[in-house]
């Protein structure tokens, strides 16, 4: 499992959100609309993926990755494929939309979240490794989109890559999460069922070192 999420991690990345940078240039030149206008469309997915989050979070801690991931790759290659096709800025601006939906469901947090519980109470090796791994998705697919933009369109380009989302990630997630989905245990196991209250949440939010957190930049390239 850990091996089949290290390769769809790389996919995911790479298609979802490294081949946009790269392609960026192309798209502008080809469509007439502008950066700001189609870099805020790639943002907003991103702030699409966040919001989705929570509730995905919420259907992986009751059922598991399976389904959720293994639809969330048929989606992750849909919106791909529709940013491809889009005849105008609103539908380019709504696939990113939908593959926001689709980040939310493949990219690192439901796979940690996975093999947190799958590999617990020795997870930390398998999050280290899956982190590091991952983290060649810049190095393998930026090179790759560039090297088919030398031969396609941006839109062949996005629909080639779509296929190899798909190809790649479907039937991995679909195989290698079939495993059942434990019982949290430990501390886990008290904290579901005993779930924080209202306020101690919203005190813990609203600390100066969550907000430092969560307004962390990113290392890597922004919009």
């Amino acid at each position: 499992m850990l091996v089949a999420l290290c390769i769809t991690e790389i996919t995911s990345w790479g298609v979802l959100y490294y081949a946009f940078p790269v392609l960026a240039p192309a798209i502008t030149a080809d469509t007439g609309w502008s950066t700001p206008a189609i870099t805020a469309a790639f943002s907003a997915a991103l702030i699409v993926a966040a919001l989705v989050g929570i509730p995905v979070g919420r259907v992986l801690d009751r059922r598991g990755p399976h389904a959720l991931m293994t639809t969330g790759s048929v989606l992750a290659a849909a919106a791909a494929a529709a940013v491809a096709m889009a005849p105008s800025l609103l539908w380019f601006a709504a696939a990113w939309f939908l593959a926001g939906v689709a980040m939310s469901a493949v990219l690192y947090q439901p796979a940690f979240a996975a093999l947190t519980r799958y590999y617990a109470p020795r997870h930390l090796p398998a999050l280290t490794t899956l982190t590091l791994v991952a983290g060649l998705a810049s190095t393998v697919f930026a090179p790759l989109t560039d090297t088919l933009a030398g031969h396609l369109t941006w839109r062949g380009v996005y629909l080639t890559l779509a296929a190899v989302l798909a190809v790649v990630t479907i039937p991995l997630h679909a195989i290698a999460l079939r495993r059942p989905w434990p019982e949290p245990t430990g501390d886990r196991k008290a904290a579901a069922d005993h779930p924080a209250r209202p306020q101690a949440i919203r005190q813990i939010t609203r600390s100066r070192p969550f907000r430092l957190l969560a307004g962390a930049p990113r290392v890597g390239w922004r919009p």
